[in-house]
């Protein structure tokens, strides 16, 4: 995965950011859009790309674009470092394969631990009872 590439096929768009912040939210564009369309990438094989698909389904749009925004910073270039850094964390953890669970069993001494502990349980409760005479 080239990181360069991957940038370049990424689209950038600047909008105005929401929320209060007086005259100079109202003219300047600081919030940033990235848009990524999984579908034509060429970084990724089909592989890596049913990967994205499976792990970020519920990120991507129907088209297939994966799309963040960013309204942290004030300044619209901070904004778009957040942005590309944030996009290639989950791009890297959408990549990976989980390892597959191997079975275990209980130890021989967890066993006998348990089975003490209820036969202690068990004394304890019928030294409750009242005694039969």
């Amino acid at each position: 995965m080239n990181r360069e590439n991957l940038i370049k096929e990424c689209t950038f768009k600047a909008v105005r950011s929401s929320g209060a912040g007086g005259q100079h939210v109202n003219k300047v564009s600081s919030k940033i859009e990235l848009i990524f369309n999984v579908q034509n990438s060429k970084e990724f094989s089909e592989e890596e790309k049913e990967l994205l698909y499976r792990n970020l389904k519920t990120k991507l749009t129907k088209n297939h674009l994966f799309i963040l925004k960013c309204e942290v910073s004030r300044s619209q270039h901070k904004n778009k470092e957040i942005i590309i850094k944030r996009f290639f964390e989950i791009i890297i953890n959408a990549l990976k394969i989980p390892k597959k669970r191997k079975p275990s069993k209980p130890t021989k001494s967890s066993i006998q631990k348990r089975l003490d502990k209820k036969k202690k349980q068990a004394f304890k409760k019928a030294f409750r009872k009242k005694p039969e005479i």
